[in-house]
């Protein structure tokens, strides 16, 4: 809706004799703009993500998505992780459920006190 009211203003502007070229270097610049704020950061994000993933290790402790807490018994090759919970308590899990920033800041406090 909002991209029509632009669409049309230009439009307006041409047939009023305005400038179309500068109409099209501020449709360019708010897409710029958009790309900076929006989607690089987010696929910047996105990239951390499968990194820490891939990176995942025996021993390391993690955080789900779901707020369980553990520590990784053993990486599947089918995609899934062995957590333990507790002592001789195991589950199953997915390596994408395991949240990066949970995990990196239980990691730093872990490291913090020792």
């Amino acid at each position: 809706m909002y991209l029509q009211g632009i669409l049309l203003t230009m439009g307006q502007g041409a047939a009023q004799g305005g400038s179309s070229s500068f109409s099209l270097f501020f449709m360019g610049a708010m897409i710029l703009v958009f790309w900076l704020f929006m989607i690089r950061p987010q696929a910047k994000k996105a990239k951390q993500q499968k990194t820490f993933i891939n990176d995942l290790k025996k021993g390391d402790k993690v955080i789900t998505i779901a707020g369980i807490h553990g520590s990784i018994n053993k990486v599947n090759e089918d995609g899934t992780l062995s957590l333990e919970v507790s002592p001789g308590s195991y589950l199953k899990i997915e390596k994408s459920t395991v949240s990066m920033e949970m995990s990196a800041s239980l990691n730093k406090v872990v490291t913090e006190t020792k």
